[in-house]
């Protein structure tokens, strides 16, 4: 049984790989995910300038600085200017956050004398751009998540299977519907099946059996039954693999070692128990040394599969191997 599982490992990555030079990321590909990561911080950055567009029409109503404090609409730009930042609000009573306002009026507006609405602004974008600055150093996991997802929903459409997937904030399966387009920014989990069997694939699941997160799980379940007991049952895992979007060369080897070393838990955990699932890798930033390392564990059966993320070819190659586990 053991052979035939080491055998279908080694036929499933030869249907996009043929050597370690395929997994390599290409300088256009860095380009490309370089130019994607700014237009998406673009995106991201929309919704702060037209919020600081408007604090600074409805400032320039006041006067001089003082007169902010009876502005109540604004109130909360002021105390972003301030310094305070969505998350600290929530741990501020009204004295607090009058004193905060207080002091950005006595320290910083006040001394600007009339240019006091434009030190407001910058002030302001300061603070939102900390925020972002925050939110942008996950969008490359959110990314990759997205486009994955993109193609499984392609690759379970095209071979004719209904599927459901499960929002990630109201946490509710939703059943497939007749333009899914936009949904994958949205999805937490899919399930279908495959030889009427039923596969649960999940993102960024805490599996019991080796106590860290997996960032993709796919289960021989329902979403009718119970996760946790799925989690907890060895046998029930088919599949589980790291997916790292990061697309910046020099943090490629190190999202590797991280990578890899959350593989090796996967195997020691999972071998404690006589379970041997499938392990794959997909990554967006591939150097030659990481390729040849890849390329041996895949040789070896250590690996099952692995693909670039910057590859239709191999994405939609590992993606079809997955659904049809």
């Amino acid at each position: 049984m053991y052979g035939e599982k080491v055998k279908s490992k080694f036929s499933s990555y030869k249907q996009h790989l043929s050597c370690s030079d395929d997994l390599v990321t290409t300088y256009e590909q860095t380009r490309a995910g370089f130019v994607a990561l700014a237009l998406e911080r673009n995106v991201r950055a929309t919704p702060h300038i037209v919020q600081a567009r408007i604090l600074k029409m409805e400032a320039s109503k006041a006067n001089k600085p003082a007169e902010l404090l009876d502005m109540v609409r604004i109130q909360n730009g002021l105390l972003t200017a301030a310094g305070i930042s969505d998350k600290a609000l929530n741990h501020l009573n009204d004295k607090d956050k009058n004193e905060a306002i207080n002091n950005l009026i006595e320290n910083f507006l006040a001394p600007a004398g009339s240019n006091f609405v434009e030190e407001l602004v910058f002030r302001f974008l300061l603070t939102r751009g900390d925020t972002l600055g925050g939110s942008m150093r996950n969008i490359g996991g959110s990314l990759a998540q997205y486009k994955l997802t993109q193609s499984i929903i392609a690759s379970l459409r095209l071979a004719d299977r209904k599927y459901s997937w499960l929002h990630n904030e109201n946490h509710e399966w939703v059943k497939m519907g007749e333009d899914d387009t936009r949904i994958a920014e949205q999805v937490k989990g899919l399930t279908w099946k495959n030889n009427q069997q039923d596969r649960l694939l999940m993102y960024n699941l805490k599996v019991p059996i080796i106590g860290n997160n997996v960032d993709l799980c796919l289960l021989n379940t329902t979403m009718g039954g119970s996760l946790k007991n799925a989690l907890d049952d060895e046998k029930k895992y088919i599949a589980l693999g790291e997916l790292k979007g990061g697309i910046d060369p020099a943090g490629a080897d190190e999202h590797w070692k991280t990578a890899s070393k959350s593989l090796e838990r996967i195997r020691k955990g999972f071998g404690k128990m006589n379970q041997n699932p499938h392990i794959f890798f997909i990554g967006a930033a591939i150097e030659n040394k990481m390729a040849n390392e890849i390329w041996e564990e895949l040789q070896k059966g250590i690996l099952s599969n692995a693909a670039n993320l910057n590859d239709n070819v191999q994405i939609d190659s590992i993606c079809g191997w997955l659904i049809n586990l």
